[in-house]
């Protein structure tokens, strides 16, 4: 999917090594208890806003009548804020059976962590920028500090961390084993084109979806493609594509382009806006954020699977993490009554992410890491979080254990 606006900068991602040192002198002040999945706190240095490819048959689809599409629906919301449009993160800690926001860094500009038993999440005040076990996310509305205290926003804390640290993880993949998968373009619409040569995202869209249904199927999916051949398939058809299957989950694959920049590189995941909040990314389109789609009911979810299958795809490509989005303009996705995402698996414009786009190993990597995602089983639904206490020993502790580079601006 070709940029129409510069992308975002991706946020450098410590080595592993070096975040599971960090986490095991974190987490032995800000918990009770011992964690076994490692966090990594954000490095707060960058912060912005072959051989021929095998035959892959498709898995059959015998799609039924599917009416005539209508104007996807928009639904005028209230704007009116709550009482209490920010609230003190240290009441919603306890209200939550969480311990007290941890302090990563007192100046020049504080930044918490939070610790429960699913994860580590680390925001920093006056920053959008959030990380949620290392992985790049954006809040709506960036934390304050008043009085000392950090406050969030209402709907931060309701779309983005209740999801995250309170919610049931992915529970809903046990309810609906149907998944449609959507190959980004075709036909006449070819996408964009790779900086290498005359090859096009649709033809490697449609490869990465081949791949993946047949995973998929051979584990107990079962698996439909909006389009198995280079057609051209409107966003209104694809939409009614997926609600004619009865889709469980709806993920539209795509690959990326910022030309004539070549530089950008790394993987994006989309999910769309909650209604109140204001999308991550624009390029140049209208952001009503009174407005409110069908795809709203699943805000949650889409979160969940979002941050699923990005961080499974970040094993694929080294790393390169553009964050989790979020986006009212992806017109695919507006309409969907199922969770659902997008994946921009890398940059056709980059030479380097274009030759491995190219390669059919990789794509089949790609698939592999997207089917991992979706067949691990979620947590257990009906696991609270634990009270992780926080002692006075870590907040002493903190600017000797974390790395200078770690807690500057």
């Amino acid at each position: 999917m070709r940029e129409a606006a510069p992308a975002l900068a991706g946020m450098a991602i410590l080595n592993q090594r070096g975040w599971l040192c960090l986490l095991v002198l974190l987490l032995a002040g800000c918990a009770t208890g011992s964690r076994q999945k490692a966090a990594r706190v954000a490095d707060w240095d960058r912060e912005d806003k072959t051989a021929p490819a095998p035959t892959v048959p498709a898995v059959p689809v015998v799609p039924p009548a599917i009416p005539p599409p209508a104007p996807q629906p928009t639904i005028s919301v209230a704007t009116n804020q709550p009482a209490e449009t920010w609230v003190p993160l240290a009441r919603w800690c306890k209200a939550t059976g969480l311990g007290a926001p941890c302090p990563l860094s007192p100046t020049p500009t504080p930044s918490y962590a939070l610790s429960a038993t699913n994860g580590v999440f680390v925001l920093r005040a006056g920053s959008q920028v959030a990380h949620w076990e290392g992985l790049e996310l954006r809040l709506a509305f960036a934390p304050q500090v008043l009085d000392g205290q950090p406050y969030l926003h209402t709907l931060d804390l309701k779309k983005t961390l209740e999801p995250l640290i309170v919610g049931a993880p992915l529970s809903f993949l046990r309810t609906n084993s149907t998944v449609v998968i959507d190959p980004g373009h075709g036909g006449a619409d070819s996408g964009t084109r790779s900086v290498l040569g005359y090859r096009y995202e649709k033809e490697f869209t449609l490869d990465w979806a081949r791949r993946l249904s047949l995973l998929l199927a051979t584990n107990g999916w079962r698996v439909f493609l909006t389009r198995t051949n280079d057609i051209d398939v409107s966003l209104p058809n694809r939409i009614a594509f997926a609600e004619a299957h009865k889709a469980g989950i709806f993920v539209s694959l795509h690959f990326n382009s910022s030309a004539p920049n070549d530089q950008q590189a790394g993987l994006e995941t989309y999910c769309l806006t909650p209604a109140g909040m204001p999308s991550t990314v624009t390029r140049g389109y209208g952001d009503d954020v009174g407005l409110a789609f069908p795809n709203n009911a699943f805000d949650p979810q889409n979160l969940q699977l979002a941050l699923r299958v990005h961080r499974a795809l970040l094993q694929v490509n080294g790393r390169h993490d553009r964050g989790v989005r979020r986006a009212r303009f992806l017109g695919v996705l507006r309409g969907q009554h199922c969770p659902a995402v997008l994946v921009e698996g890398g940059y056709l414009s980059n030479p380097q992410e274009a030759r491995l786009i190219a390669d059919p190993g990789y794509r089949e990597k790609l698939a592999e890491a997207v089917a991992q995602a979706l067949m691990e089983k979620p947590e257990l639904a009906n696991l609270a979080p634990s009270a992780v206490s926080q002692s006075a020993a870590i907040r002493a502790q903190s600017a000797a254990v974390l790395p200078t580079s770690i807690l500057r601006p």
